[in-house]
């Protein structure tokens, strides 16, 4: 049954109240639910609930991940009840079932203004020396999370990364600049950082982009450096391949991830 508006009963609604009807609508949703379910939800033409989701999108209220909708990292930051109904959720069992496979800690991270943030995370009491840095910003050169994510943007988005990484004195150009960091991860796929933020700690990331130039957001293995070394290197791979896979299914629901 349709969603009553809360500002049906009284004044025609403004452009705050359609953009809060959508924002609740997708929290509230037990599954990504596409443009047509939202605007027959709050009760809104088609082509005035997509004006109104793009910019919710830009604002980070919104996710949009093929032709479905899930609350944004804003929401995520100020509501435990709608991140229950949101990517966290969907993508925990995936995180699990990698932790156990690789008998590492995982972690789920979004992308920000100027880095991410991790967002959800599974650690095995072995590892409880190490930091899971949940709900922490991280910058793109020192994380292998926001280095996938910022790689599988398009080049020109990718200007606030740098930026921030320019001001934290860390160099662009030459072999060991974030330039050729980001060029490697963007033909590898796979994002590898060794000791960068924590001496004897490394991690392996790889971003969900069911739509080219949109990550989602990135799954990461983090471990001992000692046990991401190249031996275990393509083991390691495979399974983080196969959990983006799974979890990039989830995200596209039933029918996948097609137009609007």
């Amino acid at each position: 049954m349709p969603h009553t508006p809360r500002a049906a009963a009284g004044a025609p609604r403004t452009a705050v109240d359609k953009a809060l009807d959508l924002v609740e609508a997708v929290a509230r949703a037990p599954r990504p639910p596409r443009l047509t379910d939202l605007a027959d939800e709050v009760g809104l033409h088609r082509a005035t609930a997509y004006r109104v989701l793009v910019d919710l999108v830009r604002r980070g209220w919104v996710l949009r991940v093929g032709d479905r909708y899930l609350p944004g990292t804003a929401v995520l930051r100020l509501s435990a009840r709608a991140a229950h109904h949101s990517l966290t959720t969907l993508a925990r069992p995936v995180l699990e079932d990698l932790s156990a496979r690789t008998g590492m800690m995982v972690n789920l991270q979004v992308l920000e203004n100027d880095g991410s943030r991790v967002v959800d995370v599974v650690r095995p009491d072995r590892l409880a020396m190490i930091s899971t840095l949940r709900d922490e910003a991280l910058p793109v050169h020192r994380f292998a999370g926001p280095l996938a994510l910022v790689a599988a943007l398009p080049p020109e988005a990718r200007g606030p990364y740098l930026d921030a990484a320019r001001k934290a004195g860390h160099p662009l150009d030459g072999e060991t600049g974030l330039l050729a960091d980001i060029e490697r991860t963007e033909a590898d796929g796979f994002a590898v950082e060794h000791g960068r933020n924590e001496q004897f700690v490394a991690s392996l990331s790889r971003a969900v982009v069911p739509v080219p130039g949109a990550p989602v957001c990135a799954v990461t293995v983090v471990g001992p450096d000692a046990e991401i070394d190249e031996a275990a290197m393509r083991g390691l791979r495979e399974e983080l391949a196969s959990a983006v896979e799974a979890l990039g299914d989830l995200l596209a629901g039933p029918g996948g991830a097609g137009g609007a």
